[in-house]
């Protein structure tokens, strides 16, 4: 077992997401039985996304009608491997209940894969949450356009309910608990619909709004009581006949049906975490390795250095124990560091130098051969014991955190100058385009890294020889003259960063916000020579715009999509084809292009979307997914409209607007250019679902 000098909890990550009961943005929910306790939350955050103007006066109501006119539009799809019913065995006559096996569970949901998604003219805004209460939600979306609050006759979805057992096992794909869908009573549907507040990212509310509009499989697990599961497949036909009586009156037949699956479970397996890579020599970056299948013996680091918020740096006494307890022991050591954010430029001396200490320290470890002279170094002036190698052996150190860039950043990036003896600007430039680490870092990092630059190269190993030679003979922490080291000419770049770049998404297309679109200098930096501006324009000089396209073959280095505002309203759809089309000349020429709109994630992540869809032939949820990871912390979040034309994932990180479903159509759309048949990863409740869970740990509303 390691040698460990001050006891942490390890951190896992659960296998497998729960399903919460009711599903809310709560972040405070409390937990159901058997809920695993979860990992901590990233370090992330949601950016507000203004929907921009209005409708016109000319679609907006004074007083809005009080009660929603509930009929259908558009054509059921009625004839299907489950409707009409009556080749299934029934169960229950009063309500109906019908017994389904694993063979025709599998054809509905293949049917239901390959069945064309409603036009989102069908669809929305009914799926935005009409409130017959919410009259900013009304007088927005529908107006005098009374139509649009009518139910679409056109969806039919198939909802799966699991009954009992731990929540987190056993799961068939897009499985939910009856909480999600039935009221407190067990024997009507919850109304989902929020009765005050605007929003056009109403995921949570859509696996409850579909399920009065889908056929409902109940199944449950090894663990479940066979009564409770057919008790609740009772409920749930009761709840669809409430809700036909209600709202759909004048339907004779049963249009929805329950089901009872004969066989209780399948598992679903998780993605692996990103591998760690090689910084400099012998140190690397990533994620916090997961020992719950094998001991941090055999993991191939030396030592682990874990950043968080709650965390000191550690001093030369310290490190020096680590040091003796690793050539003892033999097994690998553990030691914090503070994580990128939590630090301010106003850190005391003592700090700057265990910093600089700390720095020298993992050098030391991963480049043995190269520290020798540095090791009879006597105490110093505060009596701090030298830092003695005790083995010429060069060792492995994993600085890392729970989602391997955002905490590790400010470490890494310090390390980064002191091992390589470059300033801020080119650690961050080297680190991004050279080492392809994608990191997320702070303003307070940028400032306090500037503050702390000049005496870091003095400090470095690779600085110049009048550097190392003064080193050699002195205390490392006498006074020096800042002529040794020639000032830093700092970029204008730096100063207006917010420590984020823009996020590298493929190798031709970074996805960005307006800051970065106006940073032109650091575009440059990063090889950027196109920007594609969805809704938002730079405001540049014009001798800079003038400039931007020289050296470009098609002297096209600026391309507007005008008249989209991230309102749930206005469509992107039609412009697909043109924003790809304007990318793929970039990297046709060679040239990288930024996508950007205000904020970086919802129209503009939205196109980026659709191009790795495009590009690299994933599903919706899959592409997803994709530019989800690489926007690192900061979460897109197309609106729902947008993510309707193409197929999400189960672990999305951007949110998804009406954007979301004009991307599940984009899918079917890439599908048919590619001669294969229409079939959907996942389907629209499911996605929508899975994208408010992924989001619910960072959301505001509790």
């Amino acid at each position: 077992m390691a040698t460990v000098v001050v006891q942490q909890p390890v951190r896992h990550s659960s296998s497998s997401p729960s399903i919460a009961s009711a599903l809310s943005l709560s972040a405070n929910a409390p937990h159901t039985p058997h809920t695993h306790i979860q990992s901590p939350i990233p370090d992330k955050h949601i950016p507000v996304c203004p929907p921009g103007p209005s409708p016109s006066a000319s679609k907006i109501l004074a007083t809005p009608p009080t009660s929603p006119i509930l009929r259908h539009i558009g054509p059921l799809q009625s004839n299907c491997i489950l409707y009409p019913p009556a080749s299934f065995p029934k169960l229950l006559d009063d309500p109906p209940v019908y017994s389904i096996d694993a063979d025709a569970l599998a054809l509905a949901l293949d049917e239901l894969a390959a069945r064309p998604l409603p036009d989102p003219k069908q669809v929305f805004p009914w799926l935005h949450g009409l409130h017959p209460d919410n009259h900013v939600q009304l007088s927005f979306f529908v107006s005098r356009r009374r139509s649009q609050r009518r139910i679409p006759r056109c969806l039919r979805s198939i909802a799966i309910v699991k009954v009992g057992g731990d929540p987190s096992k056993s799961r068939i794909k897009g499985a939910i608990s009856p909480q999600e869908i039935l009221a407190p009573s067990g024997t009507t549907f919850l109304d989902a619909d929020p009765p005050e507040g605007f929003s056009v990212r109403n995921f949570h509310i859509q696996t409850a709004k579909l399920a009065p509009l889908s056929d409902i499989i109940v199944y449950g697990d090894g663990e479940a009581d066979g009564k409770e599961v057919l008790e609740v497949a009772g409920n749930i036909a009761k709840a669809q006949r409430e809700w036909r009586r209600k709202f759909d009156p004048g339907q004779e037949n049963t249009m929805f049906n329950t089901f009872l699956l004969k066989i209780h479970w399948e598992r679903l397996e998780m993605g692996s975490m990103a591998a760690a890579s090689e910084i400099a020599t012998n140190v690397w970056q990533g994620p916090t390795p997961d020992t719950s299948d094998r001991p941090l013996e055999e993991l191939e680091f030396d030592i682990l250095i874990e950043t968080h918020d709650v965390a000191s740096i550690p001093n030369l006494r310290y490190l020096s124990q680590i040091s003796a307890q690793l050539e003892n022991s033999g097994s690998p050591q553990r030691l914090e560091f503070p994580s990128s954010g939590s630090v301010l430029a106003s850190w005391n001396q003592v700090e700057v130098y265990d910093l600089i200490d700390t720095c020298r320290w993992i050098y030391r470890m991963a480049n043995p051969e190269r520290s020798t002279e540095e090791q009879e170094q006597p105490v110093d002036a505060d009596g701090d014991i030298p830092m003695v190698s005790l083995t010429p052996k060069a060792r492995k150190v994993l600085i890392h955190c729970g989602d391997g860039y955002t905490e590790i950043s400010l470490l890494c990036i310090a390390y980064f100058m002191f091992a390589e003896g470059v300033p801020v600007h080119e650690a961050w430039l080297r680190l991004h385009c050279e080492k392809k680490r994608n990191f997320f870092a702070y303003p307070s990092d940028v400032a306090f890294l500037t503050s702390i630059q000049q005496r870091l190269l003095l400090e470095s190993p690779a600085a110049s020889a009048a550097a190392a030679n003064s080193s050699s003979s002195g205390s490392r922490r006498s006074s020096r003259t800042s002529s040794i080291i020639p000032k830093t000419i700092e970029p204008g770049w730096v100063s207006r960063m917010d420590g984020s770049l823009p996020s590298r998404i493929l190798p031709y297309m970074y996805l960005g916000n307006l800051a970065h679109a106006n940073n032109p200098e650091l575009l440059r930096a990063l090889g950027i020579k196109r920007i594609l501006s969805i809704g938002e324009p730079v405001t540049w000089p014009q001798s800079e715009i003038e400039k931007w396209s020289d050296g470009l073959k098609e002297g096209n280095g600026l391309m507007m999509i005008k008249d989209v505002q991230d309102n749930g309203i206005d469509e992107l759809t039609g412009e697909f084809e043109r924003c790809l089309g304007y990318i793929e000349q970039g990297k046709k020429d060679g040239s990288a292009t930024l996508v950007h709109c205000r904020v970086g994630v919802s129209r503009s992540a939205t196109i980026c979307i659709a191009e790795v869809m495009a590009s690299k032939g994933l599903s919706f949820p899959r592409a997803y997914c994709f530019v989800r990871a690489r926007r690192l912390n900061v979460i897109i979040q197309p609106h729902l409209r947008f993510v309707s034309p193409v197929h999400v994932l189960s672990i999305l990180t951007i949110l998804m607007p009406p954007y979301s479903y004009e991307l599940l159509k984009w899918d079917e759309i890439l599908q048919q250019r590619r001669d294969e048949p229409i079939r959907h990863e996942l389907e629209w409740h499911t996605i929508a679902r899975e994208i408010a869970l992924m989001n619910k740990p960072y959301s505001k509303q509790q």
